[in-house]
């Protein structure tokens, strides 16, 4: 059985992401969704709010988990028996950084592989950053979020 652990924010889940979960829970037989508290980045949403989008957004895909994680991620990886970690690669202004990020994470774990997955066409220039952006400007947001996601970031920002 091979474990992925997709890790990040996700503040909030936008379409990319799970759209990522998605195709890659057709690749793995286990994906879990890692929230990260990072508290350093000042999120829109607590760290209960993105377990909840999350989990609402993912509950149809079987082989999802999602669970939150303020540790460093490869000791996450091995407490959950995880073979990989997957990154989304929306753009070549990504690949150095998570180049670096996978060379590091592996000279920490080297029995865990980085694997990369390029969004669909229609998402590769959406990034949680932008949509939380749009929506503090009043701007509609629905073709990049779940209308869950979509409703919580105007009442956020309402």
């Amino acid at each position: 059985m091979i474990t992925a652990v997709y890790p990040g924010t996700f503040d909030p889940i936008t379409n990319g992401h799970s759209d990522l979960v998605r195709r890659a829970s057709r690749l793995f037989d286990r994906i879990i969704v890692a929230i990260a508290r990072n508290t350093g980045k000042n999120p829109a949403f607590d760290l209960d709010q993105r377990l909840a989008l999350a989990q609402t957004v993912l509950k149809d895909i079987e082989n999802v988990d999602i669970c939150s994680f303020d540790n460093l991620l490869v000791e996450f990886v091995q407490q959950n028996r995880a073979d990989v970690i997957l990154r989304g690669l929306r753009a070549v202004s990504d690949f150095e950084y998570e180049f670096q990020l996978a060379g590091m994470n592996r000279r920490l774990a080297p029995d865990v592989e980085t694997m990369f997955l390029t969004p669909a066409e229609q998402f590769s220039y959406i990034s949680s950053g932008l949509v939380r952006e749009i929506a503090a400007l009043k701007g509609d947001v629905s073709e990049f979020v779940h209308p869950l996601v979509q409703a919580a970031l105007s009442e956020r920002y309402n």
